[in-house]
């Protein structure tokens, strides 16, 4: 019972240390670029880069099993603005829908 209520006590804390270090900017991120689809991913915050490196490889596994190509990774400390950076996107934005009657209105 003791080593789960210290278990679950860490956790708390650490949870509490990882907003700190996020809000400072010093939290560590696995940033994850794929050519296909042209995407950037960010996973973490982390309190190390050991931690980090620790869990790439499964995000990594989970992007192959979707079928991303061309995947490269990084471990860095940053404070990404978004988590899913979607670079292709905006080839889908650009696209113009054409009504099939458009013609006879």
């Amino acid at each position: 019972m003791l080593v789960k209520t210290m278990k679950s006590v860490w956790n708390s804390f650490k949870e509490k240390l990882v907003n700190v270090f996020q809000n400072l900017g010093l939290a560590w991120w696995v940033e994850v670029v794929t050519q296909n689809p042209r995407c950037t991913y960010y996973f973490g915050p982390f309190l190390s880069a050991a931690e980090a490196e620790t869990a790439r490889d499964g995000y990594v596994e989970d992007l192959v099993q979707e079928g991303a190509q061309g995947i490269s990774t990084s471990v860095k400390r940053c404070k990404p603005g978004a988590l899913t950076i979607a670079e292709d996107l905006g080839e889908l934005i650009d696209r113009k829908v054409k009504p099939v009657f458009s013609g006879q209105i």
